[in-house]
């Protein structure tokens, strides 16, 4: 196995000492931190750098698939790979669709673990062998293309910018519009996409391909 930065995030500690456990003795993996939800694993890929991401969904403050996309717009050479109690096909499209590079369940072995670390962390997508990977993908294609969504090149480009971090004011300075005009691209969005907040705009960037999918 190559050499891996890795972080550990769920919300039970024993969830996350029994992956250490598991993965105790690999060799080239190193465990550098954890974190117990979505802004404490946003401020750990700050501190520590890591290479992959072994991220629960189902999370307090902020869920991981939020996360996932917000981590995966402001680092997108971070390998994430969901760690899942839901035996869920659309939930695993969601999380792909977030930005996610698989999808693995903790009931799985631990051969079926390092195997999903070896793959993702190696630029390939992993879907645990519990879920239904055809169905999956017609999930996401059949969420893409029924979407229905209709962007000007102007929203486009405010979504992509709302999606990598920036403010209503940088977006104002990057673009040379006024901050009124940023503020009601927002709000017109937010209607269009059914979204309550900017992770969920940045999971649309994501879905409509205004940001990198590896």
């Amino acid at each position: 196995m190559a050499e891996y930065r890795l972080l550990l995030v769920d919300d039970h500690a024993l969830i996350r000492e029994g992956v250490k456990t598991l993965l105790d003795g690999v060799r080239g993996l190193q465990v550098v931190g954890e974190a117990e939800n979505g802004h404490e694993a946003v401020a750990a890929c700050r501190e520590v750098s890591p290479d992959l991401i072994l991220m629960d969904l189902n999370m307090p403050l902020l869920d991981g698939v939020s996360a996932v996309s917000l981590i995966r717009a402001r680092w997108p050479h971070i390998r994430i790979l969901a760690l899942t109690s839901n035996v869920s096909e659309a939930n695993a499209a969601q999380a792909l669709d977030a930005g996610a590079h698989g999808y693995l369940l903790k009931r799985s072995r631990r051969e079926v673990l390092l195997t999903a670390v070896e793959r993702v962390g190696a630029g390939h997508s992993f879907i645990d062998p519990g879920i239904d990977a055809a169905q999956v993908a017609s999930l996401r294609a059949a969420g893409e293309s029924s979407a229905g969504v209709t962007l000007t090149e102007r929203e486009r480009q405010i979504l992509k910018l709302i999606a990598g971090g920036s403010r209503n004011r940088d977006i104002s300075e990057l673009l040379n519009i006024s901050l009124k005009t940023v503020e009601t691209h927002r709000l017109n969005l937010m209607k269009k996409l059914d979204a309550h907040n900017a992770a969920d705009l940045t999971q649309w960037a994501f879905r409509l391909g205004l940001l990198g999918k590896d």
